[in-house]
């Protein structure tokens, strides 16, 4: 029967505690006491470790994540900031070099260097040429016929850059120097009735009337001249005062000189006889607007070592990116580790 048996093994079970009690002694309260002491606070701590370490571990591997999520995002940030720097240095260098600036100032002086007057009369002779002072220039006396002449004067042949077959004839006057006195010139040219519908005198205005005098071939010179510098004209019939003023330029490989003007008209009132008034007169002044002179240089903003120097700090912050971020891969795979040791700890059976 079931129950015999059971019973039969339960007597049995007794039956030998009973005898290795018999052997070893009766136990004791004490004894009791003790063993209730070892065990039970041994199961205690066990249990509140167990209970307790889960909630710690995650709420680390949490706090370790997101650092890590962050250092990963300042790194790609870092990163980005620095190569936008350094493409916009590398623009902003080569727009500068390609895209020089020009520095204006004026320097005040009392005289300038003659300037040469090329003027082109075709057919028109010129009746007088004198020098005056603080613009007092005299009535004139008996206009049309020639008169005293006091400028240093001459005359080239040559043929021009843009019309290679056709001689020109140009008369070169020197120019006023004295600007502090209001130097000028005045001249007046005569021409016998035309059959053009408009009549006038072309002029060009060059740097230095000396540098024509001392040029071994003036025919090239006068050339040069008209291919560099600009060509005006002055009426008939009227009085135009021509102020000019000069402008230095510098660039990057050479200077330059040009001049700019400001003119003015006036009607002639011709009181000649009609008989004399078939031929035309020509009246121009020449005088020096102010006593500065106008310097224009162009000048390269983009400074090479500037941005060499901008250039080699976002290097830097590249490398020491690079740097962060191999630091932080190596935490992370640390990290990582260490994780999968104590998770394999936590594993295995407790011995």
């Amino acid at each position: 029967m079931p129950g015999t048996g059971s019973r039969s093994s339960y007597q049995q079970f007794n039956d030998e505690n009973y005898e290795d009690d018999k052997d070893n002694g009766p136990l004791s309260q004490d004894s009791f006491e003790d063993v209730d002491e070892e065990t039970v606070p041994e199961e205690s701590n066990e249990n509140d470790v167990r209970g307790n370490s889960p909630p710690r571990r995650f709420s680390k591997t949490c706090v370790k994540n997101v650092f890590t999520v962050l250092l990963i995002f300042i790194y790609v940030v870092l990163t980005a900031v620095a190569i936008f720097l350094a493409y916009q240095t590398i623009s902003d260098f080569l727009d500068k070099l390609s895209q020089p600036v020009m520095s204006v100032s004026y320097k005040e002086v009392d005289s300038f260097s003659p300037p040469g007057i090329a003027l082109f009369p075709d057919d028109a002779q010129l009746l007088s040429c004198k020098h005056h002072y603080h613009d007092n220039i005299p009535p004139l006396v008996d206009p049309g016929t020639p008169q005293e002449r006091d400028c240093e004067t001459t005359e080239v042949t040559y043929f021009g850059p843009f019309t290679e077959h056709k001689q020109k004839r140009a008369l070169v006057v020197r120019g006023p120097s004295d600007v502090k006195n209001k130097e000028l010139i005045f001249m007046q040219f005569s021409q016998n009735e035309t059959r053009e519908d408009f009549s006038a005198i072309s002029y060009m205005l060059f740097a230095k009337f000396s540098d024509l005098i001392e040029s071994a071939n003036k025919s090239e010179f006068m050339s040069d001249c008209e291919r560099n510098y600009s060509m005006w004209t002055f009426s008939g019939g009227f009085r135009t005062w021509v102020k000019m003023s000069l402008v230095k330029t510098s660039g990057r490989r050479s200077e330059a000189v040009e001049f700019r003007q400001e003119s003015g008209v006036v009607k002639f009132n011709d009181k000649r006889p009609e008989s004399q008034q078939t031929v035309q007169l020509f009246f121009v002044v020449f005088e020096w607007g102010d006593p500065y002179i106008q310097e224009i240089r162009l000048i390269v903003t983009a400074n090479p070592w500037s941005s060499i120097g901008i250039l080699c700090v976002v290097f830097m912050a590249l490398f020491k990116a690079a740097n962060f971020a191999k630091l932080t891969i190596k935490w992370i795979i640390k990290m990582r580790k260490r994780h999968l040791k104590h998770k394999a700890k936590e594993l295995n059976p407790i011995s």
